[in-house]
């Protein structure tokens, strides 16, 4: 059986797949069973922040999986301390306390369950497009009323409120109301980005009503934005939700949170949560974000690539929006046949909706792949 026939027979179908086999990647690039080459402007929905075959990580890993791959939270561990202190340095003044998992998803449910002990109160106001996971505690945070069908019931106290809109947010809050859930810039909602004076509002707005402002930057974070996090641009939230990109593409996910925000001990657990191949693998990541400065890259990168995709004359193109290396070019028409012409024409991107071609390539990318995905893009949006 081939490869395809065996993930479509025995996997469940839950994904959409794309019919090729990827079996190699290195710097932006992947390559197929076949050996053709593809530039990846989409790094794995922004986990792969530093591409592939990354050797300094590689060492990381090798080296903590012969010393001490995994050890269970009721144990200190030194590496694990170390990506702790190194988060809390890096992170907003004041986040001070990390929960570590697996995943976004799982990032989010800790949130979730934090705000609401902390304030003993069950509403959480959330934005319209908003994307937060699948799990049942953050599926009724996301938006998409797709993926709740048939899955019911979904935890109910969540309220969606259109997002960059505060008199609509504010007019949600009542005396339930627990914490505010919100992403910095809308990733699977379309690329749509964050206003500073909404956020300035909904910060202040939260502090006045004792309300806790979560922000979900697990595809925002460690340098996609051009700031370590995206909430530079914008405020310090009182819990901070990070995951894809932490670890250099091994799965992790922590949660950040300010010192007043509490959980009863043993109500919240995650048996691999902060194992320390993971957190070896972190360190490693964000030591070669820094070293190689690649958040200053990614500002500078992402406004050339932004000012070269505004100048197609393709009449397709609605509009262009997003911030460092996330970026989305919404079109008139239905997006994913574009999606599916450049990936014959070897350039991998995303789908943000259903007309919105989403842009989320390795920081690492150079001028020279970015010149190749505008030109390619270039002769799919004028001529397909």
């Amino acid at each position: 059986m081939t490869v395809q026939e065996i993930e479509t027979d025995h996997e469940l179908d839950v994904y959409s797949r794309r019919d090729i086999v990827l079996v190699q990647g290195e710097g932006c690039i992947l390559y197929d069973e076949q050996g053709k080459a593809y530039l990846d402007c989409a790094s794995n929905v922004g986990v792969s922040l530093l591409g592939y075959g990354n050797e300094q990580i590689a060492r990381a890993i090798y080296k903590q999986y012969m010393t001490l791959p995994s050890c269970y939270n009721i144990f200190y561990n030194d590496v694990r301390a170390r990506l702790t202190q190194k988060l809390i340095d890096i992170t907003p003044q004041g986040l001070s306390r990390v929960f570590y998992c697996n995943s976004g998803t799982e990032a989010v449910e800790a949130a979730l369950k934090c705000a609401r002990f902390t304030t003993q109160k069950s509403d959480i106001i959330c934005a319209v497009r908003g994307f937060h996971g699948k799990t049942l505690g953050a599926l009724g945070a996301t938006w998409n009323i797709h993926y709740k069908t048939s899955m019911g019931p979904v935890p109910p106290g969540y309220v969606h409120v259109p997002f960059n809109n505060f008199e609509k947010l504010n007019a949600a809050v009542t005396a339930d109301t627990a914490a505010i859930l919100l992403e910095v810039i809308q990733g699977e909602g379309g690329i749509r980005v964050g206003d500073l004076s909404f956020f300035e509002k909904v910060r202040a707005l939260c502090d006045t009503e004792g309300i806790v402002l979560i922000l979900d930057e697990v595809q925002t974070g460690f340098g996609r934005t051009g700031a370590m996090f995206g909430c530079e641009h914008y405020v310090t939230p009182d819990i901070l939700c990070l995951a894809k990109g932490i670890a250099g593409g091994v799965p992790m996910g922590a949660m950040m949170c300010k010192e007043f925000i509490h959980i009863p001990k043993h109500s919240h657990t995650s048996t691999f949560g902060g194992n320390p191949l993971a957190c070896a693998a972190a360190l490693a990541s964000i030591a070669i974000i820094e070293e190689q400065k690649l958040i200053q890259k990614c500002a500078e990168n992402g406004e050339y690539f932004v000012h070269a995709l505004s100048r197609l004359d393709a009449p397709v193109i609605k509009e262009i929006r997003g911030m460092g290396l996330m970026i989305g070019v919404e079109l008139y028409e239905k997006a994913g046949p574009y999606v599916q012409a450049l990936m014959e024409r070897g350039i991998l991107v995303l789908l943000a909706g259903k007309y919105v071609i989403r842009l989320l390539p390795p920081l690492i990318i150079s001028r020279k792949e970015i010149d190749h995905a505008v030109h390619t893009m270039a002769e799919v949006l004028t001529s397909y």
